[in-house]
């Protein structure tokens, strides 16, 4: 053997492997095969954050055989992905096989995409392992542990076992939290609009009023039903007639291909599809040799990609060819030009060709995307009216579209109404009147798409964070998914009460945003990662010493208006790791508790008891059951695991879904 070449998964060493010669072998490390110790913090703070890593049991026999591979080879070339995690990843496996980074048999390789073009150059064009990445990310690492490691055991003390905090994940929850607060205290006002319908040869068009006895209406100008009736009343008579008319054409770009955060904002709006969701179908697409590197804050392209999508514009088209490619920069600060944005590797590879129904939407997304980036302009002629009658200005408009260029490949919701053909002095005829009443509405729970875009407009976390993030402040009990938007639970919200009383700095989204900002100046060489982790550790620690005693153990119990049935005692509403339980107030003495259902839980389940009535599981004839999952109660087969049938729980008991992704937790 001559040459071994390492990447994370085995699915992109089986991919890679069909482009390399029998000089090669390809091996998997399976992801991390180094990292900080469980139980112990592992983090040094007397000798400069010094961390210790350690080779976790399930990597051992990974490590293992990769010894022997490299053992046996000329030239180990590192070959995981292309941002700071898969630089360390590298420089752990290579600290793990006993590998020198100045050593000619030790190379680093990078490729954006694993095709055999990329992956060739790339073994021919080896570098060493990049240090500065590598600290980047260690100084992440080391950062969250220290505040991880730190401020969970408080929460333990100062409210129940089992809860964690984090730098990022903290400040996802506070955003969640704040938002829920402005929804509870805000108070809807009411406000009325009036439209008219008008009439020109026959053809109807709309009206807005705009102005009214030389006042503007703005949206809370008309407050109640009687000052719209007012101008009703006042409208019905008189002369309508064109004062005004402007034609012009609207010019609408198309938008830049895929960054990490686009592609999860997009997916969840168009597709359904969590954030989770999105980075594990990129992740297979990426490794299956289809999309370049999903992690990306860029949006450029490169040369050679650009030329293929003209190329494929000018044969499907041809009329939406521009006549010079358009060139794409990231706005974002910290943004890492080198990379690639999110795109096809082949824009030939038809999203036909894809079998698996949810990797073909995602792809069939990417692919169009990337190639309306490329595509003219979308033009719209605009034809805007103003009509008056006496002091009263009513707006029309107007949109057709004239050229529908990339938005004929990637679909925008526009509304075209046409104007009839119009002169100013034309006098117009009243059809209809109409007064809506209106209330503002409270701003909108989060999605996991829009907290996405809220930490990445205020500078928190990177592409490799988002969506880990918005799952771990959901695995963790803090944040729940309601009617698909995020909803913080009540321990969510007395966790992010806590830290923002006590420890403001690690949840402020300003000092958030300059860790990561400094993070990237360790990556690009400027400053050393220990000074990070200094300037956030030192007055944390002092804070943490501090306020740890004088925080008051909360209360967390809840009496119910119920006694034990065993010992007649009080019983109450208690919470731990595994969420909320009843049990006796008694406790140790008596030890009774029972689980704890909330009334819409309760709700689903009746509904769901009524579903399996008489019914027999459809796959095996076994009986059905309600089960309890992750989302809440379901119907499932008794026979589980052996039969694995299960079904939502609906209003209708008659409709049914199966999702063979969700297995029971409760059989």
């Amino acid at each position: 053997m001559k040459n071994l070449l390492i990447v994370e998964s085995p699915a992109k060493a089986k991919t890679i492997n069909k482009y390399l010669g029998a000089d090669y072998v390809v091996s998997a490390s399976y992801g991390h095969v180094r990292d900080l110790p469980k139980g112990k913090i592992g983090v040094d703070t007397e000798k400069d954050f010094e961390p210790t890593y350690v080779i976790p049991s399930k990597a051992k026999r990974t490590i293992s055989t990769l010894k022997k591979l490299a053992g046996k080879a000329d030239v180990v070339y590192l070959a995981t992905d292309l941002d700071r995690e898969g630089e360390a990843i590298a420089w752990h496996v290579m600290e793990a096989l006993g590998l020198k980074n100045q050593n000619a048999k030790c190379k680093r390789i990078t490729f954006s995409e694993i095709t055999k073009t990329a992956v060739t150059t790339a073994v021919k064009n080896p570098r060493k392992i990049n240090m500065n990445l590598v600290d980047a990310q260690q100084g992440r690492r080391v950062i969250d542990r220290l505040v991880g490691y730190n401020l969970s055991p408080l929460l333990w003390k100062k409210i129940y076992k089992g809860l964690s905090a984090g730098r990022v994940q903290s400040v996802a929850v506070r955003l969640v939290v704040e938002r829920e607060r402005e929804i509870e205290k805000f108070k809807p006002e009411e406000f009325w609009s009036i439209e008219a319908i008008f009439s020109r040869e026959k053809k109807e068009f709309n009206g807005r009023l705009i102005e009214a006895e030389g006042k503007k209406i703005e949206k809370l100008t008309i407050k109640n039903e009687k000052e719209s009736e007012e101008i009703l009343i006042k409208l019905e008579n008189g002369k309508y007639e064109v004062i005004d008319l402007k034609e012009k054409e609207e010019r609408r770009q198309p938008y830049a291909p895929f960054t990490t955060s686009t592609l999860q904002q997009d997916a969840s709006s168009r597709l359904g599809f969590s954030a989770k969701q999105t980075m594990r179908l990129a992740q297979d697409l990426y490794e299956d040799g289809l999309i370049t590197y999903m992690r990306t804050d860029s949006v450029s392209i490169s040369g050679e990609a650009i030329t293929g999508m003209r190329q494929f514009i000018s044969k499907k088209f041809p009329q939406s060819l521009p006549e010079t490619p358009r060139i794409y920069k990231s706005k974002s600060k910290g943004a890492q030009e080198a990379h690639e944005a999110i795109r096809p590797s082949d824009i030939n590879n038809s999203p036909e060709s894809i079998s698996d129904p949810r990797s073909k939407k995602l792809y069939d997304l990417i692919w169009r995307r990337a190639l309306a980036s490329q595509m003219k302009e979308a033009v719209l002629d605009i034809v805007e009216a103003r009509i008056k009658n006496k002091e009263f200005v009513f707006a029309s408009r107007g949109q057709m579209v004239k050229l529908k260029g990339w938005i004929e490949l990637y679909p925008e919701k526009i509304s075209e109404m046409s104007l009839p053909k119009l002169e100013v002095k034309d006098v117009v005829d009243l059809e209809k009147l109409d007064k809506t009443q209106h209330f503002t509405e409270p701003p909108a729970r989060y999605s996991e798409a829009t907290l996405i875009k809220a930490l990445e407009e205020r500078g928190i976390g990177r592409p490799s964070t988002y969506a880990p993030t918005i799952s771990t402040i959901q695995d963790r009990g803090y944040v729940i998914r309601d009617s698909g938007r995020l909803k913080p639970e009540k321990i969510g919200m007395i966790v992010n009460d806590m830290l923002v009383e006590n420890f403001s700095e690690i949840v402020d989204y300003n000092f958030t945003a300059k860790i990561e900002s400094e993070l990237d100046e360790v990556a690009s060489g400027n400053i050393k990662w220990q000074e990070v982790v200094r300037e956030i550790y030192v007055p944390f620690k002092k804070e943490l010493d501090e306020k740890g005693v004088k925080i008051a153990k909360m209360d967390m119990d809840e009496k119910l208006d119920e006694k034990c049935p065993e010992c007649k005692k009080g019983l109450i509403i208690k919470q731990s790791k595994r969420g909320r339980f009843i049990g006796c107030s008694g406790f140790p003495d008596c030890r009774y508790t029972r689980s704890y259902v909330d009334e819409k839980t309760q709700a689903k389940i009746d509904e769901g008891e009524k579903a399996i009535e008489g019914r027999k599981c459809p796959n095996c004839s076994a009986s059905l059951k309600i089960a309890s999952g992750r989302f809440g109660p379901f119907i499932g087969c008794s026979a589980y695991p052996k039969c694995k049938y299960i079904e939502k729980i609906t209003q209708n008991a008659n409709v049914k879904t199966q999702n063979d992704n969700e297995k029971p937790t409760n059989s």
